[in-house]
């Protein structure tokens, strides 16, 4: 059987599949510093084995990198990528509060909030940006269920909000 290179890469064929931290380091991917609160609130909260961070945003610093609404003023390939950032920021704040991202056993659930115009139906679309990258570093066999809604607006005008709760080691 044949696997891919990104696949070898990412230590996928080998007895011992790579850990979260190796394929960042693997794919070449620096998480940001990770983003303050923008209000009175946690970026994480552990309760036993669960971490809940809190939604996540398209932020580089205290600014917003993609401001608008998917269908109206940006296009689904501007989407996916304002969702892969809130992820790398998500990745940035769980390594933050864990230490490590090998810390995590598993994804548990992926929430994502698209800001559209009325008639946009693509949000899956959007949401595959979040969803590739936490697949690439965590493994397929980590995957969450995910939840993906169409929504008015969001905080700072951003065009994407992640929710994610993982399961960590105790």
């Amino acid at each position: 059987m044949n696997t891919s290179s990104k696949d070898k890469r990412l230590g996928v064929d080998s007895p011992r599949p790579a850990t979260a931290e190796q394929r960042l380091r693997q794919l070449g991917i620096k998480l940001p510093t990770p983003p303050e609160p923008f209000g009175i609130y946690a970026e994480a909260v552990q309760t036993g084995n669960l971490l809940f961070l809190t939604g996540m945003l398209p932020t580089v610093g205290s600014e917003a990198k993609f401001i608008g609404r998917l269908g109206a003023e940006l296009d689904v390939e501007t989407g996916r990528q304002a969702a892969y950032l809130a992820a790398l920021n998500a990745l940035a704040v769980t390594r933050q509060h864990l230490g490590s991202l090998d810390q995590v056993t598993r994804i548990v659930r992926l929430g994502v909030l698209v800001a559209t115009s009325g008639d946009f139906r693509e949000q899956p679309k959007i949401a595959d940006g979040a969803s590739e990258l936490l697949q690439d570093v965590f493994g397929k066999d980590k995957n969450p269920v995910r939840l993906v809604y169409g929504v008015a607006s969001l905080p700072l005008g951003v065009p994407v909000e992640l929710e994610l709760i993982f399961e960590v080691s105790a």
